[in-house]
C-alpha cells in the first residue's frame, strides 16, 4: 500500500543514510517524493512505491495519535 503523507511529515526509514540518521522530513509531494535527510540536510527524490519499501514509519502520525 502506498503511504498517504503530507508535507513537513518525519519519516523514519529501514536502512540510515551514510550520515547514521534514520530521519527525513518530505520536502516535495508528487509522482516522486522529496525527502530531506534530518542529520546532513541531504536531499533525495523516491518514486512512491521505493518510498513504500523503505518506510519504517511515518513519526508525525504516531504523534497524532497519542494525544
Amino acid at each position: 500500500m502506498l503511504p498517504e503523507l503530507q508535507l513537513k511529515d518525519i519519516l523514519r526509514l529501514k536502512k540510515p543514510h551514510p550520515c547514521g540518521s534514520y530521519e527525513w522530513t518530505v520536502v516535495r509531494l508528487g509522482a516522486d517524493i522529496g525527502l530531506e535527510c534530518n542529520g546532513c540536510k541531504h536531499r533525495v527524490l523516491l518514486e512512491r512505491r521505493d518510498l513504500a519499501k523503505r518506510l519504517k514509519a511515518n513519526l508525525t502520525k504516531q504523534e497524532e495519535e497519542k494525544t
